[in-house]
């Protein structure tokens, strides 16, 4: 009975595990996790975006679909479970452009290509405290994306998004 209820447990775990399996689904489960900042930039509000600064700008032009996405990750086991779902989203269709591991704690620059364009840029930041992404859709310059990568400028927009939309949207509050 032990094992048969073991067996169940672990095949109902790893059955839950791989569903997340795109931004979507991540965006669509955790958005209404307890403590959880989300924004999905809807297309009329990204020259509103374009303001947060030069490098937002230049990405903003081509953009399709913008998220934000900011949850806490104050327990080892919750860091964990977080960072195996955000590499079952990159998996094998994203190529990694920068990683950085620290024992739990993760910063990590993906995107997806399509022949001499970047189409998706995935950046995932975890603390050990909270957990962070930024993901753009769109039709991008590779170059301009290595740049930005190699410089570190993605690392801020998250807080810039937050803050434009705090300004531009009444009852929103900056964390």
């Amino acid at each position: 009975m032990i094992k048969r209820t073991l067996f169940i447990f672990t095949l109902m775990l790893s059955v839950s595990c791989g569903s997340y399996n795109s931004i979507d689904t991540f965006y669509n489960t955790h958005k209404n996790d307890n403590q959880v900042t989300a924004i999905r930039v809807p297309q009329f509000m990204l020259t509103l975006v374009s303001g947060i600064s030069p490098e937002m700008q230049s990405l903003v032009g081509n953009t399709k679909d913008l998220r934000y996405m900011r949850f806490p990750s104050a327990t080892p086991a919750r860091t964990e479970f977080l960072n195996k779902q955000m590499n079952g989203i990159t998996g094998n269709s994203f190529i990694e452009v920068f990683r950085k591991n620290d024992e739990l704690k993760r910063n990590v620059i993906s995107i997806r290509e399509k022949r001499n364009s970047v189409k998706e840029i995935l950046i995932y930041n975890n603390d050990n405290l909270n957990g962070s992404f930024l993901y753009f859709n769109g039709d991008f310059d590779p170059v301009k994306v290595r740049e930005m990568a190699r410089n570190n400028e993605f690392g801020t927009m998250g807080d810039g998004l937050i803050k434009q939309f705090s300004q531009e949207t009444p009852g929103i509050s900056q964390p």
